[in-house]
């Protein structure tokens, strides 16, 4: 998948005295059936997270809290994206690696997946993935 093809995804927020909210739906916000949410918390401070590609997973990444951000590559070229409002979300396709860092204290990080884990989906070794990409 070309890199192109991961955007920010702007999400609906709903503002009022009260505070705002922000909700996501499967094929409305996303160009996927949403199976599995997770969430990366207390990152220590130099730390980095992902470090890995997907075969067939789609994901939106969320910064629910702080900022933080999101190095893509497709074997040919990187992009960095940060990310640090609540109400967007980058999309990131299969057979992109990627990588996060740079998290602010107390950033939370949330992730909208395609599918349910399956260690088999991962690639978790660079030279492998480049290998298939190319």
């Amino acid at each position: 998948m070309p890199l192109e093809d991961c955007q920010i995804i702007e999400l609906p927020k709903i503002s009022d005295y009260r505070g705002n909210l922000t909700f996501i739906e499967t094929e409305t916000h996303v160009p996927f059936d949403i199976q599995r949410v997770y969430y990366l918390y207390d990152v220590p401070g130099g730390a980095q997270r992902g470090g890995h590609a997907h075969r067939e997973l789609e994901q939106l990444i969320i910064a629910m809290s702080g900022s933080f951000d999101v190095v893509l590559d497709d074997g040919f070229e990187k992009k960095r994206v940060h990310l640090n409002r609540s109400y967007q979300g980058l999309y990131v396709c299969p057979m992109i690696w990627r990588e996060l860092d740079n998290f602010s204290s107390g950033s939370v990080c949330m992730v909208v997946a395609s599918t349910l884990y399956d260690e088999a989906d991962y690639y978790r070794n660079y030279d492998a993935f480049l290998k298939d990409v190319r």
